[in-house]
């Protein structure tokens, strides 16, 4: 595994952990940032052993507060610094996983860090948590996915208002707006993201990987394609292991030993 300098990439069991870990610079996203960040979700994606990641930021005070704006100057004007090799955050663009992956948002979360936040499949705020694109007060627009995943992850009126207005929004405003499914006390913020990442685990991974390949891809098509889309993943998760486990070990009165294949 790669020595890592502003994310701690960790493995326990079948859960990894990525933590945006640049507390002093509320954990904002420069280019080394983004590459770790890149090649951390790759080798999750990758590892058959890993079955659900978690992503927050170091401390309690950010998630991520998005790109660092000092490094992106230097990169842009060519004083020094790298240059953006890979998609802002690693995973805003061309980063296709079906292993579901939980965002634990502790504090500020804005900008390119709501971007990364909307690439997950479940978000979970502290109290404290605080959302925002202020991109427009800049004169600039979201564009490492916010102005397309934001409105397909909330109803449009909560979406535009925040796209438009470039205000900050709390966590209660999220939670009603749907954008996070959970708001929690600080302290109990990791221990609920892992608490649903082992729900998620007591379940067949290729099932769980199936659903979420069936439900994002099916949002863009129509009804009927996205029937035949169910149907066609149904069919290939009934023939693995897995499928005559999980009714084996019900009429047997046992836990199942899903084995992912």
């Amino acid at each position: 595994m790669a020595d890592f300098q502003n994310i701690i990439y960790e493995k326990k069991g079948r859960l990894a952990y990525i933590t945006i870990n640049r507390p002093d610079r509320r954990n904002a996203i420069d280019p080394l940032t983004s590459k770790e960040l890149y090649d951390a979700f790759h080798d999750f994606k990758d590892d058959p052993e890993v079955w659900v990641a978690i992503v927050t930021g170091a401390g309690d005070v950010a998630f991520c507060a998005g790109a660092d704006l000092v490094a992106m100057a230097e990169a842009f004007s060519g004083r020094g610094g790298q240059s953006y090799n890979v998609p802002f955050a690693g995973i805003t663009r061309g980063f296709e996983c079906w292993k579901p992956i939980i965002a634990a948002i502790n504090g500020y979360c804005l900008a390119g860090g709501l971007e990364l936040a909307l690439c997950c499949d479940i978000r979970i705020a502290a109290e404290h948590a605080t959302f925002g694109l202020p991109e427009p007060k800049r004169a600039i627009i979201p564009a490492a996915g916010g102005t397309q995943r934001l409105p397909r992850a909330i109803p449009l009126a909560y979406a535009m208002e925040l796209l438009l207005t470039g205000e900050r929004f709390d966590a209660q405003w999220a939670l009603r707006a749907g954008l996070v499914s959970r708001v929690v006390p600080k302290e109990q913020l990791m221990p609920t993201a892992e608490e649903v990442a082992q729900k998620i685990l007591e379940c067949g991974p290729l099932a769980v990987r199936a659903i979420k390949q069936a439900a994002l891809r099916g949002r863009e098509l129509p009804l009927e394609e996205g029937l035949a889309l169910e149907s066609q993943l149904a069919g290939e998760v009934f023939r693995s292991e897995d499928a005559r486990e999980g009714p084996l070990a019900f009429a047997q009165k046992r836990k199942p030993e899903y084995k992912g294949r």
